[in-house]
């Protein structure tokens, strides 16, 4: 942003090239998810074809937006987007630049406006979330070539990301199929009957045991920094760790070492993790097999689509979704003998690690497309194009 500029091009500050239009304070009130215009908030900006919000009310036609219209999301994340879908209505705290002049091509600075939102976004301070002001974007210096090389720069970036649009679908399609590819062939292993199979019920072959209820008698387990993270579910799913328990007070039973499993029973519930240490809050269960059930077959079972579905419709049946350990003790499991539950592991180790290299591969694809196109847009925005 700070380059020094081609010949022939020069820095305009967005003021002097277009106006803005702040979005309506709409009485809340008339919000509802059928009736009425949509209505374009700022969780509906990244999309930019539908929103889940509409207005069920009288407004004023200058606050209609409409396909092709450039909007900025002004708290949270900065960013400019292009919205694609039906005519809908400019909330608060998201704007329309507008009013261009002759100098400057509405699609020119949607490519290379988002770097200058970003730099603001990044050197603003907040107590709980960012916010931006049209003032600070009428602000932004931008560059601005002959309008002849504006449009050249557009056409060559309009066709670009259309093909690399086009590639990071196919990419995605590729990943999602071969996610799919292996809960088939997970819920095909734990659909086979043989000789020797039989049904149990979970709670004859495993053991339950809860977390660390973090309440007014044990909060003071809570200690600044420790060897034992509080694993939660947003620790589990993040792998990360904010809180600490104390060496020593807390229930035997909730402390997990990384061979046991952890099965979330509340809020986002019937997600199962392994391979961490800690002190399992109450929100989850450690699940502890029987000499008689593979630990990586009750891994992998509990993870079945077919299971999985079971028990969350059972589990959303009450007001907060919860697994309580009766629920879970009653839930059928296919048990094979032990020599088959090693093969099946076997199969599905193989399966995984097959599944986990196209995965890889198509991360890797996409990350390489993210990163052409940044590649192509500072090479338009710095004259290199």
């Amino acid at each position: 942003m700070g380059e020094e500029m081609k010949a022939g091009w020069e820095r305009r500050r967005l003021v002097d090239v277009l106006n803005i239009q702040n979005g309506y304070a709409f009485d809340s009130k008339g919000f509802n998810p059928t009736k009425g215009v949509p209505l374009v908030r700022i969780r509906s900006l990244k999309a930019g074809i539908e929103t889940e919000t509409r207005f069920d009310g009288e407004y004023d036609a200058r606050y209609l937006v409409r396909a092709g219209d450039l909007l900025v999301g002004m708290d949270g994340e900065f960013g400019c987007y292009e919205w694609k879908g039906e005519p809908s209505l400019l909330n608060q705290r998201v704007c329309r630049l507008q009013g261009f002049s002759h100098e400057l091509l509405p699609r020119f600075l949607y490519y290379g406006v988002n770097d200058y939102l970003k730099a603001i976004e990044e050197v603003t301070g907040f107590a709980t979330v960012k916010h931006l002001s049209s003032k600070q974007i009428l602000e932004i210096e931008f560059p601005v070539p002959p309008l002849r090389e504006q449009q050249r720069i557009v056409t060559i970036l309009d066709q670009a990301f259309a093909s690399i649009a086009t590639a990071k679908a196919n990419a995605e399609k590729n990943l999602q199929n071969s996610r799919g590819l292996f809960e088939s062939h997970l819920q095909s292993v734990f659909t086979q009957r043989g000789e020797g199979w039989v049904e149990k019920k979970l709670g004859d072959v495993c053991e339950l045991f809860q977390g660390l209820c973090i309440n007014a008698k044990t909060k003071h387990l809570l200690v600044e920094k420790s060897s034992l993270p509080l694993l939660r579910i947003k620790d589990l799913r993040t792998n990360s760790a904010e809180q600490f328990v104390a060496e020593s007070g807390w229930p035997k039973n909730a402390h997990v070492c990384e061979s046991e499993i952890i099965y979330t029973r509340t809020g986002q519930i019937g997600l199962v993790f392994r391979g961490r240490v800690g002190i399992l809050h109450n929100n989850c269960f450690k699940v502890r097999p029987k000499p008689v059930l593979n630990t990586d077959y009750l891994f992998w079972w509990l993870q079945n689509p077919a299971f999985r579905a079971k028990i969350t419709i059972l589990a959303s049946k009450a007001a907060q979704p919860d697994i309580t350990h009766s629920l879970f003790k009653e839930q059928p499991i296919l048990l094979p003998p032990r020599d088959y539950q090693d093969q099946a592991i076997a199969l599905i180790d193989k399966m995984r690690a097959e599944t986990q290299r196209l995965e890889s591969i198509y991360q890797q694809k996409l990350a390489a497309l993210e990163a052409l196109k940044k590649s192509l847009l500072h090479q338009a925005f710095s004259g290199q194009l």
